[in-house]
This record gives structure tokens, C-alpha cells and sequence, in this order.
């Protein structure tokens, strides 16, 4: 089979399409043949060393994938040949809190990844793929709207009515605004560019501030909502987290998720403590977390955002695109 791994450095020349051989299951695993795998902002800081300077090498990346079941280990009962899963995240937190023995489990860092044409997973590390999704539109769960479910629902306990507010047209963001218009929510989305907030209004957005115009996003929001929003998908980081919390209404929830513009703010923290903010740190999801999003995605038949599709042999190309910061929506690469 063939893999795409980092194998002696960083950066995107650094790719390689290795040949491997194909592995074989264990007694309670299951062998996947994967059909896609999908970019996440993480696969792509992993790629270039930012997300772990110290990240052992070779390494197959990404974390994301659909498939489907190919073989059965001898003491498998829960699923059959032919069935269309995902794996989870971190294939041994399973429910409840993350604990670091499941932190060390996750795909596409702490181990290899998903960019392969077949995977060996533990029986309870995957889940079932929705009827109504594609293997494409399945492979951009995983990790991105895992991630916004956990952070609006379980941590944040988001209800309908509420204000969220997403940064930009990335696969968290897009997947917080699908899950806030099926649940009742209400949602602000902020971007550059005037074309992807368009699109945005499109897939139910109420408000949408320019940030090229209202760089002070923050003061933007307040005039959309005078309150304040009470959750902030944050996705950009240094340069983005201040005017989040300005966007916050009292007792507001931060969820902080990328760090795309830097990871080291500096800002003043008394906001966090006159208007009583809650912020938090979101570490994907477990795999109860992954099957209650499912039950959502299923019961309101969402789909997610596909922006672009590239072949297998055109990985290298996929995580440009996924780096460029042009796409609306997850960049998936076709497998099978």
C-alpha cells in the first residue's frame, strides 16, 4: 500500500509517497480500505513543524478518514465486511475526560496517521458513517466538527437563541455554523473576504462583519448584538483572541481552538474577570462525543463544507491549498 509520511524533515517538500506493506488485523481490530481523508489547520502546522518541533520522523500524517471495512480480526462482532466508518481522533479516549494516556493515542502525531490506502484500527476506535454523507463529506468529521460540537455543546452548553460567533470559513468554523442553524442558535461570521462571507449568509449566517473593514471585530459584533455574543469559536489566536473577548457578553465562553495567527497574545486579562468569562481549551472530542454529533448530523441530515477535492498523488498540492487560506469549507483528498 502506499502512505504519504514526513520522513526526514519539515515542510511540504518533505511529503514522500512511500510504498509499505499492507498491515494485518489483530484479534479486536478491523483493516479499513480509506476512501478519503480530509486537511485540518493541525495536519497542516504538523507538516510544516510548528504544531511539534520535536515530532519524531517518519511519520504518516493527517488524522481524519473515511472508509470502508475490509477485514475483521477473529474476535470482532460489531462490525462486518463492507461497513462505512471513520476512525476516531484519539483512538483510546472513548468517553468522559481526556486523560493522557488518550491524548497520546491521536492520529497524525502522537501516531501515524491517516493519508494511507489502509488502515489497522481497534474495533472501538471507529464509528459508523451516516447513510445520507459521502466518503468525502464523512472523512471532514472527525476532527473539525467534533471539535465545534464538544466546544458548543457538551463544554459550552450552547441552546437555541444564543449568539455565537465564528472566525473565517475554516472546517471548525463552518461546522459550528451548520450545528448553531440546526439547533436554533444565531450566528455572526467574520472574514476578509467579502466573497466568502456571501457564502456564508448562504449557509444561514445572521449577521457577517469584513475584518478588512472592522479590523476591531469585537466593537463590530457589539453593534450587531449590544450585549454581546455569548461563545466565541476562536480559531486565529494572538492576533484575534483580544477582540473575541470583546465580542463576549458578561459570562460569555472563549473556546479556544487554532492558533493560526500566533500562539502568544498579549491582552489585558481584566476583561476576563469584570465580565466573568469562562475560557477553554478544546482537545477534539471522544468517541461518545464523535456519536452524539453523528446522531445531530443524522436527525438533521447536515452535510459539511467540501471546498476542493485532489487525488491521492496530488497530497503535496492538497496541503498548499489547505495552507493558503483560500479555501471555504475542508480540502479532502480523494483515496480510493
Amino acid at each position: 500500500m502506499r502512505v504519504w509520511c514526513l520522513k526526514d524533515g519539515f515542510g511540504f517538500d518533505h511529503l514522500a509517497l512511500e510504498e509499505r506493506a499492507v498491515p494485518s488485523c489483530g484479534p479486536r481490530q478491523v483493516l479499513v480500505r480509506v476512501h478519503a481523508v480530509s486537511l485540518n489547520a493541525r495536519d497542516v502546522m504538523v507538516v510544516q513543524g510548528a504544531y511539534n518541533p520535536r515530532q519524531r520522523l517518519p511519520l504518516v500524517v493527517c488524522s481524519d478518514a473515511a472508509g470502508e471495512v475490509v477485514e475483521r480480526g477473529a474476535e470482532v462482532s460489531e462490525w462486518a465486511i463492507g461497513d462505512r466508518v471513520c476512525p476516531i481522533f484519539a483512538g483510546l479516549w472513548r468517553e468522559g475526560a481526556l486523560t493522557r494516556e488518550a491524548q497520546r493515542s491521536a492520529l497524525g502525531a502522537a501516531l501515524d496517521g491517516t493519508l494511507s490506502e489502509y488502515l489497522v484500527l481497534d474495533e472501538h476506535a471507529i464509528v459508523s458513517v451516516p447513510p445520507h454523507l459521502s466518503m468525502v463529506e464523512a472523512a471532514c468529521l472527525p476532527c473539525a466538527a467534533v471539535t465545534a460540537y464538544r466546544a458548543m455543546i457538551e463544554l459550552g452548553g450552547m441552546q437555541a437563541g444564543n449568539w455565537l460567533l465564528c472566525q473565517g470559513s475554516g472546517g471548525v468554523s463552518l461546522a459550528g455554523l451548520g450545528i448553531a442553524k440546526a439547533l436554533g442558535m444565531k450566528v455572526i461570521v467574520t472574514s476578509r473576504s467579502q466573497h466568502k462571507l456571501r457564502r456564508s449568509v448562504a449557509l444561514g449566517a445572521d449577521h457577517v462583519v469584513d475584518t478588512t473593514l472592522a479590523p476591531d471585530f469585537g466593537a463590530a459584533v457589539r453593534t450587531l448584538v449590544s450585549e454581546g455574543v455569548h461563545h466565541v469559536l476562536e480559531v486565529g489566536g494572538a492576533r484575534t483572541v483580544e477582540q473575541s473577548v470583546r465580542a463576549l457578553r458578561l459570562g460569555g465562553t472563549l473556546s479556544v481552538i487554532g492558533v493560526l495567527s500566533g500562539a502568544k497574545p498579549e491582552f489585558d486579562l481584566r476583561p476576563l474577570l469584570m465580565q466573568d468569562l469562562r475560557v477553554q481549551g478544546v482537545f477534539v472530542g471522544s468517541r461518545a462525543t464523535f456519536l452524539a454529533l453523528l446522531r445531530l448530523y443524522t436527525e438533521h441530515t447536515l452535510r459539511p463544507q467540501v471546498d476542493r477535492v485532489f487525488d491521492f498523488e496530488d497530497s503535496r498540492a492538497a496541503f498548499e491549498h489547505a495552507a493558503s487560506g483560500d479555501q471555504f469549507g475542508k480540502v479532502v483528498i480523494s483515496v480510493a
